[in-house]
């Protein structure tokens, strides 16, 4: 059904909704709320809610600071941890405007619809399905697991088998589905796939779950968390980022005739991606820990090249089964689930379109495991790597007009001044390692 403003005033009143939390998010993907009561809803959907942007990472400078929130009456949700008696809270995202009532050229959620609209007028609808890993600890203070269980374990009813099936059944409570739950391969690592939809609603969705699973998490005194790399020597937390292009009904990627079941959109889209993967990883894994991850040997991907199945590839390709045309997509492997879903999400679709509408031409795919190479064989083959560290990814993303292009000048420009500082306090500090290492030396 779609939510309009009538449905959205009927549905509060019919569930006792007395407050109402608006929702945006800054450059980093740091959510935002602001909570209004019910008296104000109806105006709020007409005009928008006032707020001072000139707080919110990214956003505007003190002298031009008023900004709208304009509710999203598809997104209307009542927020299932909350009362629901009397006293319910519900949430909507919100467009983030200009007084005048234009577009905020800073909104990420602005600039995700910006490359939507490009993809719609090359005849696309651009659908993505983030598998977003996280871990459980016992408090946000160390990092002390709650299992050692490993990829599918099923470990003995315990906190985090209990966790898991509350936060699928908040989400669903959302109306956010679920296909998939299950541990991972790290101590007390998890993950929940959410179902393939629209970038838009996806990238809603994937700024949902990480607070309800964060929110599920604190109301059984744990802690969750989307850190990429928490743990030493285990595995880190990715966002694998599924996708496919659709023209109408009829999924663009899928070819009945090819080798790989694979069109030739499709081959451009994939060769976009791994052309401007470097460039735009400053967004995809955005915080200095996001490269502890990017490391050989932790299933993470390092190197610039594409597959059928295997998973040691940036990009891979899942297997076709016959009669599941509309499942054909691509799998993109880098990305890690603290980033902010709707500026990765429109990188990743900018780098495809790019590929598409240059006709860049795709290599043959790499079988082997690329990390068992040696560093020759991969130069012969020409397969490079992503960047190593975020101030290698900052530098790359700076000379990238890509990036500009999709991103805008502003926030380009904000994002990596806001990297620079990150990476100069981060190269300031003195670690424990350095510590354990020189100090009984030198």
């Amino acid at each position: 059904m779609t939510k309009d403003k009538e449905y959205v005033l009927k549905m509060a009143r019919e569930n006792d909704v007395r407050f109402i939390r608006l929702w945006f998010t800054d450059i980093l993907g740091i959510l935002k709320s602001f909570a209004i009561t019910i008296s104000e809803l109806e105006q709020a959907l007409e005009e928008g809610m006032g707020f001072d942007g000139s707080s919110i990472e990214g956003y505007a400078r003190i002298d031009e600071s008023d900004m709208i929130a304009m509710p999203d009456p598809s997104t209307f949700a009542i927020l299932p941890w909350r009362p629901r008696e009397h006293n319910a809270v519900a949430r909507m995202f919100c467009d983030v405007m200009r007084p005048g009532g234009e577009p905020y050229n800073k909104d990420p959620r602005f600039i995700l619809k910006q490359n939507l609209a490009r993809a719609a007028k090359m005849g696309y609808t651009y659908y993505v399905g983030p598998e977003l890993e996280f871990f459980y600890f016992k408090s946000p203070e160390a990092t002390e697991v709650l299992d050692h269980g490993g990829y599918f374990d099923l470990t003995p009813l315990d906190v985090a088998s209990d966790l898991r099936r509350d936060t699928v059944l908040a989400l669903e409570d959302l109306g956010i589905g679920v296909e998939y739950s299950h541990h991972e391969v790290g101590p007390s690592q998890h993950e929940i796939d959410m179902r393939y939809t629209d970038a838009l609603t996806m990238a809603d969705n994937a700024m949902t779950f990480r607070l309800v699973v964060k929110e599920v998490a604190l109301l059984n005194n744990v802690y969750a968390t989307f850190m990429p790399k928490p743990l030493m020597g285990e595995n880190g937390s990715g966002m694998h980022t599924h996708m496919s292009l659709f023209k109408g009904e009829k999924n663009a990627f899928f070819e009945a005739g090819d080798e790989y079941h694979l069109s030739q959109v499709a081959k451009q889209f994939i060769a976009g991606l791994l052309r401007h993967a470097p460039e735009i990883t400053l967004v995809c894994n955005q915080w200095v820990n996001s490269y502890k991850r990017l490391v050989p040997g932790y299933e993470a991907p390092v190197y610039l090249t594409w597959a059928v199945r295997n998973r040691s590839d940036l990009v891979r390709v899942p297997q076709y089964k016959p009669g599941m045309e509309k499942a054909t997509r691509i799998e993109f492997r880098s990305p890690d689930p603290s980033c902010n879903p709707y500026l990765a999400f429109a990188c990743m679709l900018a780098a495809g379109l790019d590929g598409i509408e240059k006709g860049y031409e795709i290599r043959e795919p790499v079988e082997r495991n690329v990390y068992k190479m040696t560093e020759k064989e991969r130069s012969d083959l020409g397969i490079k790597q992503l960047p190593e560290d975020l101030w290698e990814a900052i530098g790359l993303a700076e000379q990238s007009e890509l990036l500009r292009n999709t991103l805008g000048e502003e926030v380009f420009t904000s994002l990596i001044e806001n990297k620079k500082i990150e990476w100069e306090r981060y190269r300031a500090q003195v670690t424990e390692w350095e510590l354990d290492n020189y100090l009984p030396l030198l």
